[in-house]
Order: C-alpha cells, then structure tokens, then sequence
C-alpha cells in the first residue's frame, strides 16, 4: 500500500488527526488524542505500526512470518510492524480498522460519546 493511500485511509476514520510529535519522519494517527498507527516516513522497505490483541498479534506474525513483527520502537505484545508494500491492501485497511477499534473501545465514556456525535 503506498503511503498516500495508507494516510487517506486513517484520515477518513472519524476522530483522526495526524501530526509528528516525535520527530519529522515520524507521521502519527490519533483517535481523540490516543496514537492507533504509526508511519515511518524515512524507512525502507516501507511499514507502518498498528496496535493488535496480542492473541491475534502472535498469530499475524506467525502467518506472515517477516513482512508483520513486532512493533518497531513500541510495546513488542501490542504492536506490529507490518510491511506494507508486502501485503494485500485488503489486509492493510483490516488491521487499520482493527487498531482504530482497540483505541476506540480503551476511550473514556466521555470520548466515545464526543467521538460519535462528530
């Protein structure tokens, strides 16, 4: 997935913005203020990290054994790091939304209430 197509596809989720807290290469996807995907500008072969259930996290990196690991520079249970020109598309926009899911559900009542009235 090019990265274009990856930042359109979580800036189309409600409740997200995107800034560089970290550093300039570094482009984070927040959901009411709470990080669900990272990209790495600057970093080849192309990837991106994205919160996973740790179960589900285990058996992704078991099935694509290398082109999903675990998360660079991130809790290594939580996260993965996911090659994206190494993955179908389909599966990419899955575990986006899968990782928007997990932060969307942690949310205070008070942000899941402001977040579905946006």
């Amino acid at each position: 997935m090019h990265v274009e197509n990856f930042r359109n596809y979580c800036l189309s989720k409600k409740g997200v913005t995107e800034s560089f807290p970290f550093n300039e290469s570094t482009l984070v996807f927040k959901v009411m203020g709470k990080i669900f995907a990272l990209k790495g500008l600057d970093r080849l072969p192309s990837q991106a990290n994205l919160k996973c259930d740790p179960e589900r996290a285990i058996e992704l990196r078991e099935e694509y054994d290398g082109r999903i690991i675990p998360g660079y520079h991130m809790s290594k249970k939580l996260w993965n790091s996911i090659l994206l020109e190494d993955m179908p598309d389909t599966l990419i926009i899955e575990l986006i939304d899968h990782s928007y899911d997990l932060v969307v559900a942690k949310l205070t009542k008070k942000a899941q209430a402001e977040l579905a009235n946006l």
